[in-house]
């Protein structure tokens, strides 16, 4: 599932409605930020995937990776298995240089602040020489609404697309990280050779980090 030029163009024109109404599911022949986050995502992924924190139906890995990875979560969601929940993602049952490219999709900031830089030094593990890992992460102030109205939309309007209420939020887990934070923790991680990309059809409000494992 790879939008066409055509389809950015008018994503991109319809980005405030979508961002107010469309989280998860397509509609009306507009992409979803979900749809587009991993649109974005997947034209950097390379080989054999880990996905961290997957979401409903592991969706990344199926639909756009045509199922070439695994995705993990701590909790099961709708359309996850057994084979997907990970009890302790700072222990992955997974041996040492498994995969090309791990990502962390608008969920790094969901890992308890002390356990960051241990579920990265797992990615990190993972990873072959040279594999790439890759962070999307929110303007701090965007991701403060949108979590907001998602949970606005749950309580009031009897939807139910809110996955951190369903989950439960636990302590030290925020809204969003800054970009000086995740490429700090991303060092620590042993990652390097950092770019940054922004996703345009989202206004610029929202970006990727990718680095690689040293060779």
């Amino acid at each position: 599932m790879i939008r066409s030029l055509r389809q950015k163009f008018i994503d991109f024109i319809t980005f405030p409605v979508r961002a107010f109404v469309l989280f998860h599911k397509d509609k009306w022949g507009l992409s979803s930020l979900s749809t587009e986050r991993f649109d974005f995502v997947s034209e950097e992924a390379e080989g054999y995937c880990l996905d961290v924190g997957c979401g409903y139906h592991n969706r990344f890995v199926k639909e756009f990776l045509n199922g070439n990875g695994v995705g993990i979560d701590v909790y099961k969601y709708e359309g996850l298995d057994d084979d997907n929940i990970a009890e302790d993602m700072t222990k992955l049952p997974f041996d040492d240089e498994t995969f090309n490219t791990a990502t962390f999709i608008a969920n790094i900031n969901h890992i308890p602040k002390p356990d960051r830089d241990a579920e990265l030094a797992e990615a990190y593990r993972c990873l072959k020489p040279g594999g790439k890992i890759i962070v999307t992460m929110g303007n701090p102030i965007a991701e403060f609404l949108v979590h907001k109205v998602v949970w606005f939309s749950d309580r009031f309007l009897g939807t139910n697309v809110d996955m951190d209420s369903e989950r439960g939020m636990k302590e030290q887990e925020e809204y969003s990280l800054s970009g000086r934070e995740i490429k700090e923790r991303l060092t620590r991680a042993g990652f390097d050779s950092f770019r940054k990309k922004y996703f345009w059809t989202q206004w610029f409000l929202n970006r990727m980090f990718i680095g690689r494992k040293k060779i």
